[in-house]
């Protein structure tokens, strides 16, 4: 088990393995051994949104993304967002069983509850757009204010 840096959310905790690099959108981003990288929800994200339900990816293994184009849909009990590749890339594969039985976001966030792979020119340097762990913690203090603000219903407060 790789170390993990904790995130106080109220009276809830978001643990952070730092073996792998973060996205601004609340994706985790895990290079694998043959190159391409995997992508899933953060603690953070799923924590949010509470007992995800469904899940919609709308891409598949061949395809070309931009970073930012939107790759699905996911529901829960809290919310129903739109999800977006936080890099350009390769579809390279899609967790199946996920899209069957997408509760594995809740049970297991950094292992079976990966969402899709992407093969990007260079795997060597991480994309600019990923955060190094300590990185996205400092963005999770402002994601943070604004997420609480937002569920108080003090968004323009």
């Amino acid at each position: 088990m790789s170390a993990e840096l904790v995130f106080k959310m109220g009276e809830y905790s978001a643990t952070f393995p730092t073996d792998r690099m973060y996205a601004k959108n609340h994706m985790w981003v895990q290079p694998q051994i043959n190159g391409e990288l995997r992508f899933g929800l953060s603690s953070y994200a799923v924590r949010l949104l509470q007992d995800v339900y469904f899940l919609d990816l709308v891409i598949e293994p061949g395809m070309v993304l931009a970073a930012r184009q939107e790759i699905g849909s996911i529901e829960s009990k809290k919310a129903e967002s739109s999800l977006y590749s936080p890099i350009a890339g390769a579809v390279t594969q899609l967790n199946d069983a996920l899209l069957q039985d997408p509760t594995g976001i809740n049970l297991d966030k950094y292992g079976e509850g990966w969402m899709f792979e992407l093969k990007t020119k260079s795997t060597a340097d991480a994309p600019p757009a990923l955060l190094e762990p300590a990185q996205y913690m400092e963005h999770l203090t402002t994601a943070w204010e604004v997420a609480q603000r937002t569920i108080k219903g003090q968004a323009n407060a």
